[in-house]
């Protein structure tokens, strides 16, 4: 009997120590390893009002595709204008960044999205994720696409689901 309740205690033992060692494993995988500068530059040109430097963050041959709206821009300058015209639409734009994930060249960034549309009753704060595709140095952006839901930015803000902006 003593064998047996040994026995069954070593099974529980290493079926605790296996699942502990799994999930710390699975946690492991997901873990934001250090983010490269680029994305704390990426937030503070989005929070900024300089177009410019959002566009400088990209390789001159950058892309920048807003899922949402299904837009996209190619070059320092599309990407600069871009923002540009989301300074026009929105007040207090702002990009809060939660958590970041580096694989390689790839970094995936979480983060909550808000502002206030012009003209809108109420202001929106949406979860985003954002797929940045890094140079190799890490130093300038090739490809950015944002991932948000435009039905909730306008549900939030009080807006009809067929709202457009208004003409540039």
């Amino acid at each position: 009997m003593k064998t047996r309740a040994l026995r069954a205690m070593t099974v529980l033992t290493a079926t605790a120590v296996l699942g502990a060692t799994a999930s710390t494993a699975y946690a492991a995988q997901y873990t934001d390893r250090r983010a490269p500068g680029i994305v704390g530059a990426w937030a503070r040109a989005w929070n900024g009002t300089d177009p410019q430097a959002l566009g400088a963050l990209f390789t001159a041959d950058g892309v920048y595709t807003d899922e949402a709206v299904a837009a996209t821009f190619r070059g320092r300058k599309e990407i600069a204008g871009w923002k540009a015209r989301a300074d026009t639409l929105i007040d207090n734009v702002h990009v809060t960044v939660r958590t970041t994930r580096l694989d390689g060249d790839r970094v995936t960034v979480r983060a909550v999205y808000s502002g206030h549309l012009k003209g809108a009753p109420k202001p929106f704060a949406v979860p985003m994720t954002t797929v940045l595709d890094l140079d190799r140095g890490h130093c300038r952006i090739s490809s950015d696409k944002d991932h948000y839901s435009l039905a909730t930015v306008l549900a939030q803000s009080g807006l009809p689901a067929d709202w457009t902006p208004p003409a540039a």
